[in-house]
């Protein structure tokens, strides 16, 4: 199983080129659209990472994916200026969802 990166920049690709990680930049819903379309026919990909902002603009493409298949795993990362949450987003997930402070 391999990463692919669907990005709104340039520099976060490269990042992940760097780590071996392909991937594509993508500004319009279309664009996510075929992206998404592409990297769901290839069978090795097992995980998807999205930048924070496309997830933000984007979303609903991503959720009709997360709600109707098991596989690829979606997972929202920061992109090159960092994340949008804070550093304290884990956290505050643990205490939202299960309601005990760490």
């Amino acid at each position: 199983m391999r990463f692919y990166l669907i990005s709104d920049n340039v520099d976060t690709l490269m990042g992940m080129r760097f780590a071996g990680i392909e991937g594509v930049v993508v500004h319009e819903s279309a664009e996510v659209e075929q992206a998404l379309n592409t990297v769901l026919k290839s069978d090795d990909v097992g995980m998807i990472l999205v930048t924070e902002k496309l997830m933000r603009e984007f979303g609903e493409h991503f959720d009709q994916i997360r709600q109707t298949m098991s596989q690829p795993l979606i997972v929202e990362i920061p992109d090159r200026h960092g994340a949008v949450n804070g550093k304290d987003r884990i956290t505050k997930y643990v205490r939202d969802a299960i309601g005990v402070k760490i």
